[in-house]
C-alpha cells in the first residue's frame, strides 16, 4: 500500500513537469530548425530580403579596404588625352650666335580653320627661351627684342614635340650728338627719328620710332635706316643714313652745327626786354619757322639768315639776321 500509494503520488505530481518538458523542447527545436532554414538560404535571397544593406561579396577583409555605402554610383575619373605638345622656342640675333637671354617678348596666335578669319591671340610671354604646351594646329609666333622682331608660322602636330629657332638677324645703333666745335650736344636738347631706308612711291618712308634721345642702345633687325636728328625745338636738323649689321653695335656721331640764338624786344638799344611779345622767326622764303612768346625766347637754329617779327601792343616789328654754326647770339629788336 505504501508502495502503490507513493506510485500513484509521483505519478499525479509528474504530468505537469512533462507538459513543460515538453514546450522547452519544442522552443529549442523550433530555434533550431530556423537556424538550419536561415543556413540553407543563399546569400542573394538575403541581399533580397534586405535590399539597404550593401552587398560584400568580393569585397576586400575588414580593415582592408574602402566599403562603398549603398545607392552610390562611382564613375572612373578620365585619363588626361596627352594632345598637347611641348613647344620650346629660343631666339637668336645671328644664325650662328648664342641664344638672347634677356629682353623678348613672344605673342603667340592660334591660327583659325575658317578662311578670312583673324588669327586668335592666344598668349603673351617674356621668358627667354619657354617651353610650352599647345594643343596641335597652325599657330603664329612674332618674337620681338627691341625694334628688332620676327614673325613667322609653327605647326603643332600630336605625339610630336618641337624646337623651334627664330632667328632675327639683328643688330644694335647708338646715336650721339655733337655740336659745330666738337663738343657733345646737351643730351636733352637733341632727339632723333628713325625710320626705313626705304621709301615708298610718295617718297615716304616708314617711321619706326621717334623721340629718341643719345647714347640709347636700340635694337633693329638689319638693313639701312634714315635717321632724323634734332638739335633743339627749331630747324638744326641733320639727316642720315646708316647700315646696322647683325649681331653687331653700330655706333653713328652726328654733328649739329646749330646757333643759339636769343631773342629780345626792347625800346632802345641795351634797353630792357619787353614782356608779352610774339615771336615769329622766318626763313629767306618767308616761311615760317618757329613761333614762340615771351621776353627772352631761345631756339637753336642752322646757320643762315632769317627774318624775325615781334608783335607787341597791336604793332609789328622786323629785323634780319645771319647766325654761324656754333655761334651763340643775342638778337635785339628795337620798337621803332
Amino acid at each position: 500500500m505504501v508502495d502503490g500509494g507513493r506510485s500513484r503520488h509521483t505519478g499525479s505530481a509528474g504530468a505537469p513537469g512533462s507538459a513543460v518538458r515538453a514546450r522547452a523542447f519544442a522552443t529549442r527545436l523550433a530555434m533550431m530548425l530556423a537556424l538550419a532554414a536561415s543556413a540553407s538560404v543563399p546569400a542573394s535571397a538575403q541581399q533580397a530580403q534586405d535590399p539597404w544593406r550593401p552587398d560584400t561579396r568580393g569585397a576586400p577583409p575588414t580593415g582592408g579596404g574602402f566599403l562603398q555605402p549603398p545607392n552610390v554610383t562611382v564613375v572612373p575619373r578620365s585619363a588626361p588625352t596627352g594632345s598637347a605638345q611641348e613647344v620650346q622656342l629660343t631666339a637668336f640675333l645671328t644664325d650662328d650666335g648664342p641664344p638672347i637671354d634677356q629682353g623678348l617678348v613672344w605673342h603667340i596666335f592660334q591660327d583659325s580653320d575658317r578662311e578670312g578669319a583673324n588669327a586668335r591671340h592666344h598668349r603673351t610671354l617674356r621668358d627667354p627661351n619657354p617651353m610650352i604646351r599647345l594643343a596641335p594646329g597652325r599657330y603664329l609666333v612674332n618674337v620681338s627684342f627691341g625694334r628688332a622682331n620676327l614673325t613667322r608660322t609653327i605647326v603643332v602636330e600630336a605625339g610630336a614635340a618641337l624646337n623651334e629657332r627664330f632667328v632675327l638677324n639683328a643688330g644694335g645703333l647708338r646715336v650721339s650728338a655733337q655740336l659745330g666745335d666738337g663738343t657733345p650736344a646737351p643730351e636733352t636738347a637733341v632727339n632723333y627719328d628713325i625710320f626705313s631706308g626705304e621709301t615708298d612711291q610718295l617718297g615716304n618712308r616708314q617711321r619706326i620710332m621717334s623721340g629718341a634721345r643719345p647714347g640709347l642702345i636700340m635694337r633693329l633687325n638689319a638693313g639701312i635706316f634714315h635717321i632724323v636728328s634734332r638739335y633743339g625745338d627749331a630747324n638744326a636738323v641733320v639727316n642720315a643714313d646708316v647700315t646696322v649689321e647683325a649681331g653687331k653695335l653700330t655706333e653713328v656721331a652726328i654733328a649739329h652745327p646749330g646757333a643759339s640764338v636769343t631773342f629780345k624786344l626792347v625800346t632802345r638799344p641795351g634797353g630792357e626786354a619787353q614782356s608779352g611779345a610774339q615771336w615769329a622767326i622766318l626763313d629767306p622764303d618767308g616761311e615760317v619757322i618757329k613761333e614762340s612768346a615771351g621776353a627772352l625766347p631761345t631756339h637753336v637754329l642752322a646757320a643762315g639768315s632769317y627774318v624775325v617779327t615781334a608783335r607787341h601792343s597791336g604793332r609789328v616789328f622786323r629785323h634780319g639776321f645771319t647766325v654761324q654754326a656754333g655761334e651763340t647770339a643775342q638778337i635785339e629788336v628795337v620798337m621803332r
